[in-house]
């Protein structure tokens, strides 16, 4: 009836059982307080049936973060355990948990924090970058974001049922194979990543086509601003690399289900035909998390430095470049398997062109700086401490790109530091500046100003205290997934320095959960009045804070590329002809289709048949009744939108 789901899943060691409680009780309170303030039926009606991109955007983001808590506390443990775990001393956790928290760590903070800080800010900004009312595909917008809630959902259910894998957070096999891996924690990963990953393959397709067809009259592509030519780019990789990934977990899990043996040496699989798979969609999901947070520092750059961005053609060949590029460096990530001297020099060389027109983008920006009225906001900063990470981080990955040196430290803990350089000091320092930058915009006030400062600077000088001493480290000879060393090696006064670095970047999200509160208790005093606090120069400022569920009242075509910019310079005004807006329903199908796709993934892992054969009836029965629904927009008429302006304008 359970398949393999016995009680002994349920059964775990002391420091699990402490995440288990604080999950619960976590859960328990969002649901008391829901109840005590009797909001069921406004959360159903208002966000869980939504097909608005911004409230969209709103729940990513807020996904997003509850998974940066939860791997920060992952990363908490390990620097904890490695900063203890030396000599006779063995630490608090085993070798085998420790690379569960090792695995769960990494598949969070790319898949659910990084990707969910993307498609949030993503949905929240380019329809209004481009001056479009919505999404090409709305309805698929909503199943999209659901698939990635609900591979969340069912990769944090691996800590309440059965275990997480202890295979790294790209689960190489022989290890992830059945043989070397027989509990469920492989497939969790694999289950969790397949359901959240096709989410993201729909947006990718979502906003690929949102981009190309619904752009305003008068926008060429020329005219794009440069967040919305960064996510294109980073559309067009995802479009390409995730069936990829798609393929390669589906072959990962017939080996372990059906024994089809694709990557099982001895039964005529080969294990480095996984990792080629995995890396070539891996490196351009580099890119495809980097190249929004590059569009962001553009917008970002441009508006405190009260100038045109500079290079702006450059910086659109560039991004260009970059997409073509991050497909062809994928083989740099084991240069030492034996391709040979010559595919390891190709790979190499590419791996540093690559470095170009990155180069031209940071160039690019130093010089829209330059000469120009800088303001060091919040946001600003979070741009300079991107400047100083990224290059460190760009530094060593042009010296990892020489096999020879490669060689060396490949597997170390240098790879690491280089790694989080490029994803934290890039990725997420991107997403920041984004969120500071457009919170106004989203909620219609301000975040606090101090408590973001303090922030900024708990996170940069965390940041280097944590992974300096890695590439120091790695350069000793420090291997990743360590839980354990001798004395004798002298490296623990290094581990110790990176684990108070941890700490620091702890406070600073401390202090950005105190920057959320003192913001909302002050809102009124911050409320954004203009739709334009930061003195943007694009379309999104053009409209009111919040922005209304049509976004533009009137389509204007665009006639240059800072179109707000412009016509708050020549004082001119919108003239408003109202019009009927065609707004589509709230509809409950694509949650419903998730919750589907969840439980089909807990079947597959715990064989549950009868589950997985009522699962995929839902699916379908629940597509086929979208399908054939005529029911699924409504219309505002022009008297009143009329009236919702007007109302928000004495607002």
């Amino acid at each position: 009836m359970l398949g393999k789901l016995t009680l002994d899943a349920f059964k775990h060691g002391p420091i699990v059982t402490v995440g288990q409680i604080s999950m619960v009780l976590g859960a328990l309170s969002v649901v008391g307080l829901l109840f005590y303030l009797k909001r069921w039926k406004w959360l159903w009606r208002e966000w869980i049936t939504t097909v608005d991109p911004k409230k969209i955007g709103v729940m990513y983001i807020v996904v997003a973060l509850v998974m940066l808590l939860r791997s920060l506390s992952d990363a908490a443990m390990m620097r904890a355990q490695q900063a203890i775990s030396v000599g006779s001393n063995h630490g608090f956790l085993s070798s085998d948990h420790f690379q569960q928290v090792f695995t769960a760590h990494g598949t969070m903070m790319i898949f659910f924090v990084a990707m969910g800080l993307m498609f949030g800010l993503i949905n929240l900004i380019v329809p209004l970058q481009i001056g479009a009312r919505d999404v090409a595909f709305p309805f698929l917008n909503a199943t999209s974001f659901w698939l990635y809630a609900m591979g969340a959902v069912l990769l944090n259910l691996s800590l309440m049922v059965g275990e997480i894998g202890a295979t790294g957070w790209l689960a190489y096999p022989p290890l992830s194979e059945l043989a070397y891996s027989p509990g469920v924690g492989v497939d969790y990963w694999i289950w969790s990543i397949q359901i959240a990953g096709i989410g993201s393959l729909l947006s990718g397709v979502n906003f690929l086509v949102t981009i190309l067809k619904l752009r305003r009259a008068g926008m060429t592509l020329m005219k794009m601003p440069m967040f919305v030519w960064s996510v294109l780019g980073s559309m067009v990789l995802v479009v390409v690399a995730f069936p990829i990934l798609t393929a390669t977990l589906a072959m990962l899990a017939l080996d372990r289900s059906l024994g089809m043996h694709f990557f099982t040496a001895n039964a005529g699989g080969n294990p480095m035909m996984y990792i080629n798979l995995i890396w070539a969609w891996g490196h351009p999901e580099v890119y495809i998390l980097i190249l929004p947070a590059f569009g962001i520092f553009s917008e970002v750059v441009a508006t405190f430095s009260k100038k045109r961005l500079f290079g702006y053609a450059y910086m659109v060949w560039a991004i260009i470049a970059i997409v073509f590029l991050s497909f062809v460096v994928w083989l740099h990530h084991f240069f030492t398997m034996g391709a040979g001297a010559n595919v390891n020099a190709f790979f190499g060389i590419m791996t540093m062109v690559i470095a170009v027109p990155t180069g031209i983008k940071v160039f690019n920006w130093i010089f829209t700086m330059y000469r120009g009225r800088v303001q060091f906001t919040t946001p600003m900063l979070w741009f300079l401490s991107f400047v100083l990470t990224f290059t460190i981080g760009g530094v060593a990955g042009v010296l990892m790109a020489v096999p020879a040196i490669d060689f060396q430290v490949h597997n170390s803990l240098f790879l690491v530091a280089h790694f989080h350089n490029m994803i934290i000091g890039g990725v997420v320092f991107g997403y920041f500046a984004g969120l500071t930058y457009w919170f106004p915009k989203i909620f219609g006030f301000k975040l606090n100003e101090r408590f973001g400062r303090y922030a900024f600077w708990c996170w940069s000088v965390g940041f280097l205290l944590a992974f300096i001493p890695l590439y120091i480290l790695g350069m000793m000879g420090a291997t990743r997934r360590l839980d354990h060393y001798d004395a004798s090696l002298g490296w623990q006064g290094l581990f110790i320095v990176a684990g108070v670095g941890v700490m620091v970047i702890l406070a600073g999200v401390g202090f950005q959960v105190l920057q959320l509160i003192v913001s909302i208790m002050q809102r009124d005093k911050n409320r954004d009045k203009t739709g334009d606090p930061w003195d943007g120069r694009t379309l999104e400022w053009s409209t009111a804070s919040p922005v209304p569920v049509y976004n533009f009242a009137t389509l204007d075509p665009v006639t240059e590329r800072d179109v707000f910019w412009s016509q708050k310079q020549q004082k001119q005004a919108a003239k408003i002809q109202y019009e009927d807006i065609h707004i589509p329903r709230n509809t409950p199908i694509g949650f419903l289709i998730a919750v589907s796709a969840l439980l089909f993934g807990f079947a597959v892992i715990w064989e549950i048949v009868w589950l997985n054969v009522v699962a995929v009836l839902c699916i379908i029965g629940l597509v086929m009744y979208r399908t054939l629904d005529d029911n699924t927009e409504y219309v505002l008429t022009a008297q009143e939108v009329k009236a919702l302006e007007t109302k928000g304008a004495k607002a």
